[in-house]
């Protein structure tokens, strides 16, 4: 598979942008693990323009976890062709177009998969913005805004006539928010028309490598991107790869060494940012991890995490539950894959 002149190898795997998760420390860990490709937070064009500073330190990039795509979103042409001209200066392999996000501060303000609603200005911003950068141009969006207006299978091709060079498709509509199970027959079926000939990516409900293996080999999909899946979990583009690949689970990948790796996590947010903010953007995953999964009485010590508000206090609840695991408390997770 290829994106531009960027080549992944046979089945990839993405992780999806997501706002407050995203972060470079995050990117890199998912990237160490096996991600083909990673993207940054998405970033409001309107707020680029207007040079808002904490809307620009989202464009910081590493090489390290290239290749790596920024996601922009809007609600008309132009502000979405300047926010495409200043991403491009960041040098990012691919600017991603959000044409999908169903929060209501954007989706009902017309940007993200509000789009949905105004396809000609959807596909009027596409084209322009195709035209403004040399950067390969992808688009993510949904099936459509809600059940009676399923529109992938067409747009796919009106997107694709527009320039772009890939297309992530998230299985729900807007109307489905995060709910309800994600629907690939009609990712299935964009993928097998055979008037499409970009990369077709799919999006939703990827928890496990059988469900990744599963989104390859019945749908068809060019690549699978993974969402909230990673949270608390960077080690799941390992267990995917190697499940892909035919490789028995990795032993390394103990609970002692997952926790160190959320630990890592914490210590990087915090020396990458300060520690109270550190702290902010480590604990989601922290409290999300499943790795406590099936630990008895654990609500307390989830909520005493979430109340943490110095890295040695958050360590020391954690390792606290380390030593309750080497106590005991022994985890009752039943698919191998859930820690």
């Amino acid at each position: 598979m290829k994106i531009g002149n960027i080549e992944f190898g046979p089945q990839p795997l993405f992780l999806a942008p997501m706002e407050d998760v995203t972060d470079i420390g995050f990117r890199h860990l998912c990237k160490r693990f096996g991600a083909s490709m990673v993207y940054t937070e998405f970033v409001s064009a309107e707020a680029l323009v207007r040079s808002v500073n904490a809307t620009l330190k989202k464009l910081n990039i590493s090489d390290e976890e290239r290749p790596v795509g920024i996601q922009i979103y809007g609600r008309d042409v132009e502000s979405m062709v300047e926010a495409a001209k200043i991403v491009e200066q960041a040098h990012p392999d691919v600017i991603d177009i959000n044409f999908g996000c169903p929060v209501k501060k954007v989706a009902g303000k017309g940007a993200g998969a509000g789009m949905l609603q105004n396809i000609p200005l959807l596909l009027e911003i596409t084209r322009e913005v195709v035209k403004a950068v040399n950067t390969p141009v992808t688009v993510k969006t949904r099936l459509g805004w809600n059940s009676d207006n399923l529109v992938i299978t067409d747009l796919a091709e009106q997107l694709q006539d527009c320039g772009i060079q890939a297309l992530t498709i998230h299985g729900r509509t807007r109307a489905q928010m995060y709910t309800g199970d994600a629907d690939w027959t009609l990712i299935g079926e964009v993928k097998r028309n055979p008037r499409i000939h970009i990369p077709i990516i799919g999006n939703g409900d990827i928890c496990t490598p059988e469900q990744a293996k599963e989104a390859f080999e019945r749908y068809g999909v060019d690549a699978v991107m993974v969402g909230r899946a990673t949270f608390g979990r960077p080690w799941i583009f390992k267990e995917m790869r190697d499940y892909l690949d035919g490789k028995p689970v990795d032993p390394t990948l103990t609970f002692d060494r997952k926790l160190d790796i959320l630990l890592e996590q914490l210590r990087i947010n915090v020396e990458r940012i300060d520690e109270y903010r550190g702290i902010l953007h480590t604990r989601r995953h922290i409290a999300a991890s499943p790795i406590f999964k099936g630990i008895p009485d654990f609500r307390q010590t989830r909520i005493a995490m979430l109340r943490a508000t110095t890295v040695d206090e958050l360590t020391e609840i954690m390792e606290s539950v380390r030593q309750r695991v080497k106590n005991g408390d022994i985890l009752t997770a039943t698919c191998p894959h859930a820690l």
